[in-house]
């Protein structure tokens, strides 16, 4: 994959998720039988990236794995097609590691081991290259200082910049570093849940009030609401088959999105066809077990734009 150009690149995690069902979830000191248990590749960086790239969307992946990675994942990412110029194995790190345990509900709760990706600052190496060539950045799970170091020093290029802290918000993030991160930001993402402890942190009402380009906000079944150069609009959910696992559905939206923009699409349908992705994902366990074809996307998505 040597010397591709990317359309987009994303930092983010490389996980082992372990996907965990469960009746409901236990108290303090109670145990409660595994309905079912399931062991994938995931994170936020693989998830968005590998949806990405197996939707024909020409991406690098810049994250640190452990040295325990296995081959078997390795060769998974890169038959995605997925760039893999900037994907770091380092010494001394297990790979991130994932928990991630639903309820019949399907509401989640997630044990997360950060591996090297949550230390990027310690490591002293900086991944940069394939950001600098590329049209869209994309920084999600990881070290928020690490993620500044790299945008100061690809800002100079003429790219787009979104910054996406997803759960990392609740334990990474503070005023200072959004305040000083969105300074170099064009666009936000985030989920209901996250807008609330960003609006907090910065002392706004809606993360909606923020000056950036394009705002996004996913709302589970509701659909999601973005703001586009100051105008709100409503994205609805696009309807599938069924809804078995909301694992990684937020990753495949990202991933939807930067695809129909690579295809020609402008910001709103763009967002429509990011919904339509999301949509196939949750029929099956796991963030990459059922990534559909761009043809199936956009055909889903037609009638909703």
């Amino acid at each position: 994959m040597e010397g591709r150009k990317p359309f987009l690149s994303v930092y983010g995690h490389v996980t082992i998720d372990q996907i965990i069902s469960i009746g409901k979830f236990p108290a303090i000191n109670e145990s409660v039988d595994v309905l079912d248990k399931k062991t994938t590749l995931g994170g936020t960086g693989t998830n968005i990236a590998v949806a990405a790239a197996l939707l024909g969307t020409p991406t690098a992946l810049c994250a640190f794995i452990g040295e325990d990675f296995s081959q078997t994942y390795e060769n998974e990412i890169s038959r995605s097609g997925v760039i893999m110029d900037e994907l770091v194995r380092v010494e001394g790190y297990e790979t991130s590691q994932a928990m991630v345990i639903n309820d019949l509900s399907l509401e989640q709760k997630v044990l997360f081991y950060q591996g090297p990706q949550g230390s990027a600052s310690k490591l002293g190496i900086l991944l940069k290259d394939m950001a600098s060539r590329s049209s869209f950045v994309h920084f999600c799970t990881g070290e928020p200082e690490y993620y500044l170091s790299v945008i100061e020093a690809i800002r100079c290029n003429k790219l787009n910049i979104a910054v996406d802290p997803a759960q990392e918000i609740y334990k990474m993030w503070n005023e200072d570093k959004l305040n000083k991160t969105l300074a170099f930001a064009d666009f936000l993402f985030c989920n209901a849940y996250e807008a609330k402890v960003i609006e907090r942190y910065l002392g706004i009402d809606d993360v909606m009030n923020l000056d950036l380009k394009l705002i996004v906000r996913t709302d589970g079944a509701e659909g999601s609401v973005a703001k586009l150069d100051g105008e709100m609009m409503k994205i609805p959910a696009v309807d599938g088959d069924v809804v078995v696992d909301a694992t990684g559905a937020g990753d495949t939206y990202r991933a939807g999105f930067y695809t129909g923009l690579y295809n020609g699409y402008d910001i709103r349908d763009s967002l429509i066809l990011a919904a339509a992705t999301s949509s196939y994902v949750v029929e099956k366990v796991g963030a990459l077990t059922n990534i559909p074809s761009w043809d199936a996307v956009v055909k889903r998505a037609r009638k909703y734009i």
